[in-house]
């Protein structure tokens, strides 16, 4: 793999769609043909293209998860290369091997450690792709109810009543917000001080006397 999207974006491995993003519209604007001249502008052209191949690899969870691995395979595949190619001297030299036994068994141990660790990474890719997913699905539900805010206020503009089907949870919300606002009277009317000041009130008032007595009379009625 000759080209390392990554390092042409210019960010981390680990970076996340917003910044994948940032970086692109960055060197878009600094490499844009439009804003050069001369050799320079043919430069530009070139390295656009680069950028603009690496964006849709990278800013693709998919394709990114994908990209990924095939990087951690190359990686592997060199380590591979380099040990096998290794020219060691011969057998007799009794002290190049006395020197040295820990540390090829150690060298010889990382390529092994690395491809266990490839199950674990390719977990990481999937994990990252469906993160990127989930966060590709908010935004697309948040546009999709700005478009439905939208329309819903411009049906109004107009003129038009919007009326909402009331589900059970709308009719247990309504009952459960009265029986609080009954517990909070119940509460206040308790304290002595409260429940005086309304008796005063009306026995004071003819107006509010009339009408309670009026609400009393109607509710024995029935």
């Amino acid at each position: 793999m000759e080209k390392n999207y990554y390092e042409i974006l210019e960010i981390d491995k680990k970076a996340s769609p917003e910044i994948v993003e940032k970086a692109y519209k960055i060197l878009v604007k600094k490499y844009h043909p439009d804003l050069q001249k001369g050799e320079q502008k043919q430069k530009c052209e070139e390295k656009l293209k680069i950028i603009n191949e690496a964006y849709e690899i990278i800013s693709n969870p998919e394709k990114r998860a994908k990209y990924n691995i095939e990087i951690e395979k190359e990686q592997y595949t060199k380590e591979d290369d380099f040990y096998s190619n290794t020219q060691y001297p011969p057998e007799d030299n009794y002290n190049y091997y006395q020197n040295n036994t820990q540390k090829n068994s150690e060298s010889y141990k990382q390529p092994q450690q690395n491809y266990q660790n490839l199950d674990e990474l390719v977990k990481q890719a999937r994990r990252q792709a469906e993160y990127e997913r989930q966060y590709n699905q908010q935004i697309n539900r948040a546009v999709n109810q700005a478009y439905h805010d939208a329309y819903i206020q411009d049906l109004k503009n107009r003129g038009y009543k919007i009326k909402y089907k009331k589900t059970f949870k709308n009719y247990l919300n309504g009952f459960l917000s009265l029986l609080i606002f009954a517990l909070l009277v119940f509460i206040i009317w308790q304290i002595p001080f409260v429940k005086n000041f309304f008796i005063n009130m009306y026995q004071e008032n003819e107006i509010l006397h009339f009408l309670v007595d009026t609400f009393l009379d109607i509710f024995n009625t029935q």
